[in-house]
C-alpha cells in the first residue's frame, strides 16, 4: 500500500483519498517573470513522477499545478523591459513549457493562471472579513489577521512568539500585527493600469498567498488529497494558505502535505534571491545557445541525464549541485543505456512482471514514499542480470520500469550520439583550460563527419590497410568518439 510523508504531521501514513479511486494533486507552480532554475526543475520533475506512480497505482488523478502571473517581480520586469504583464508572463510560460518538454515532464491536467480567479479570490477575502479574520488597514491594504486564527504555525511547527518578523515578510506600520499578511494589495499610482482590479475594497490585485487558496478550491475543492510544493513554500505561503482557507470554509486544506527537499549550492539553497542559481537551459542547451529565446536547441543526453540526477535520490533529500554530482549521473545514466545498446530488449511492448524480484523492489520503493532512489537501484540490478545473462526479457523489463520514471525511451545510438559536457573527459579539459578558453568537448568532429571516417576505417579494413584503420580509431577516439565493432562488419559509434 502506498505510503506517504505528511509534513504537516511529520509522519509516514498510507495514502487513502478522500474520494476512493481518485486523488487530487495540488501543486503550487512557477511566478513567471525569468527563466526556471535547477531548484525549479527538482519540484517538475518530482512531483511528475509522483503523478505517474499515482497513475499507476490505479487512481484517477487531476493534477493541478498553477501560474502565479500577477506579483511585484512580474510587474517590475515589465516595467524594465516597457511591456505589458501579459507579454511578460507570457514569454516565460512558454519558456517554462519548453523547460518541461526538455525534461519530460508531463504537462498538469489544469494550469490555472492567478489573473484568472481574482473573483474567487475576492468571494474568499470577502467571507474572511465575516468571519473577523481580515480588515482594511489605512493603506487600502486587505490583511488577514494572524492571531485571531488559532493553529497558526502548525505547519512549519513555529508559533507565532517565535517567528521574527521582517526576515520574509515586509513589516507594515498599517499592520495590526507585523505577523499579518496582505490579502489585497491597493493599487499604487505608480503602477502600471494592466495590474490592478476593482473590487469592494477600491482598485487592487491579490495578494500571493489568496490566490493557490482560490484556485485549489475552485479546481479540486476540499480537502485537497495531496498539495505540494517546494521546500521554500512550508513558511510562509502554506502556512498562510492554511490560515486563509480554513479561516474561511472551516475542515482542514489538504490531508497530505509534500515537499520537496532542497537543492544546495556550497551548502546554501539554490535560489533566484541568493544568486547562485543555474536555468535549466544553461545545463541542458546545445552548445552555442544564449537562452535569451523561449525555444531553444535541447541537448537530449543532458536533458536526460538532469532527469536522472534528480530521479536517482529521493524527493525529500538535500541534493547537492555540482559538476561532479552532473559527471556521475551522467556516467550512471551511460551504463544503463550501454546495456540496451549491448543486450538488445526483447520486447518494446512488454508487460511488467510485477511477481519478478526486481519489479517487485521497483513497487516496493515507490509505494515507500515515492522512494525513487530504491527504484533505480532495482534497474541497475536489472542491468547486471541482462549484462551477466545477456538476456533481453531482462532488458525489456529494464526498459519498462524505467518508463515509469521517465526514462530509458530513446534509442541507444540515438542517445551516445549526443554530445555532453557532463564527461570525466570534459572536466579535464575545463579544469586545463579554464572558464575563458574552453572548447565544447566532442564538437570537434560533425556526425557527418564521423561516419564518413568510419566508412574510411572500414575501406581500409578491407584493403587490409589496418595501420591506417587502427590511425582512423584512434583519431576518433582523441575526438571523444568510441567504436564498437560489431558481428557482420556493422561498427556502432558514440561520443564518450
Amino acid at each position: 500500500m502506498l505510503q506517504i510523508y505528511d509534513s504537516l504531521s511529520r509522519t509516514k501514513r498510507p495514502f487513502v483519498p478522500v474520494i476512493p479511486g481518485q486523488a487530487g494533486l495540488y501543486v503550487c507552480g512557477m511566478t513567471v517573470y525569468d527563466y526556471c532554475h535547477l531548484g525549479h526543475a527538482r519540484m517538475m520533475v518530482s512531483f511528475d513522477v509522483i503523478q505517474r506512480w499515482l497513475r499507476v497505482s490505479g487512481l484517477n488523478v487531476n493534477y493541478v499545478r498553477n501560474i502565479t502571473d500577477i506579483d511585484d517581480k512580474i510587474i517590475k520586469k515589465a516595467v524594465e523591459t516597457d511591456q505589458r504583464i501579459s507579454q511578460v508572463t507570457s514569454f516565460y510560460i512558454d519558456a517554462m513549457h519548453a523547460d518541461e518538454r526538455a525534461l519530460g515532464v508531463h504537462a498538469p491536467d489544469h494550469e490555472p493562471r492567478a489573473t484568472q480567479y481574482v473573483g474567487d479570490m475576492l468571494s474568499i477575502i470577502e467571507r474572511l472579513e465575516q468571519n473577523g479574520l481580515a480588515y482594511q488597514s489605512e493603506d487600502g491594504d486587505v490583511n488577514f489577521a494572524v492571531r485571531e486564527f488559532e493553529g497558526y504555525g502548525k505547519l512549519s511547527g513555529k508559533s507565532l512568539d517565535d517567528l521574527r518578523a521582517g526576515e520574509r515578510i515586509a513589516v507594515s506600520v498599517n499592520k495590526r500585527d507585523p505577523m499579518d499578511f496582505v490579502l489585497w494589495k491597493a493599487a499604487k499610482p505608480t503602477e502600471p493600469e494592466d495590474t490592478r482590479w476593482d473590487s469592494a475594497y477600491g482598485w487592487g490585485r491579490p495578494g500571493w498567498h489568496i490566490e493557490c487558496s482560490a484556485m485549489s478550491k475552485a479546481l479540486l475543492g476540499i480537502p485537497l488529497d495531496i498539495h505540494g510544493g517546494g521546500p521554500d513554500l512550508k513558511f510562509p505561503h502554506h502556512e498562510n494558505e492554511i490560515a486563509q482557507t480554513e479561516g474561511a470554509f472551516g475542515g482542514i486544506l489538504a490531508n497530505t502535505w509534500m515537499h520537496c527537499g532542497p537543492l544546495m549550492v556550497d551548502a546554501e539553497k539554490m535560489s533566484k534571491s541568493l544568486g547562485n542559481f543555474k536555468t535549466i537551459r544553461q545545463t541542458i542547451s546545445m552548445p552555442d545557445q544564449t537562452g535569451n529565446t523561449a525555444a531553444y536547441e535541447v541537448n537530449p543526453r543532458e536533458a536526460e541525464m538532469l532527469r536522472f540526477f534528480i530521479v536517482r535520490n529521493h524527493y525529500r533529500s538535500q541534493q547537492n549541485y555540482a559538476p561532479d554530482n552532473l559527471v556521475d549521473a551522467q556516467s550512471a545514466l551511460d551504463r544503463l543505456y550501454q546495456t540496451l545498446q549491448n543486450v538488445p530488449p526483447a520486447d518494446t511492448a512488454v508487460t511488467i512482471d510485477w511477481s519478478s524480484p526486481s519489479a517487485h523492489a521497483f513497487r516496493d520503493a515507490m509505494n515507500d514514499d515515492f522512494n525513487t532512489a530504491g527504484a533505480v537501484a532495482a534497474l541497475f540490478e536489472l542491468a547486471t542480470q541482462a549484462n551477466r545473462d545477456q538476456d533481453g526479457a531482462i532488458t525489456s523489463q529494464m526498459k519498462a520500469l524505467a518508463s515509469l520514471l521517465g526514462l530509458l525511451q530513446r534509442a541507444p545510438a540515438t542517445y551516445f550520439q549526443s554530445a555532453t559536457r557532463y564527461s570525466r573527459r570534459a572536466m579535464e579539459e575545463f579544469a586545463e583550460q579554464g572558464e575563458q578558453s574552453r572548447v565544447e568537448p566532442n564538437q570537434a568532429l560533425t556526425e557527418r563527419e564521423i561516419e564518413a571516417l568510419i566508412k574510411a576505417r572500414a575501406e581500409a579494413k578491407l584493403a587490409k590497410n589496418f595501420a591506417q584503420a587502427d590511425q582512423i580509431r584512434a583519431t576518433l577516439k582523441s575526438a571523444g568518439v568510441e567504436l564498437d565493432d560489431k558481428p557482420g562488419g556493422m561498427t556502432q559509434w558514440r561520443r564518450a
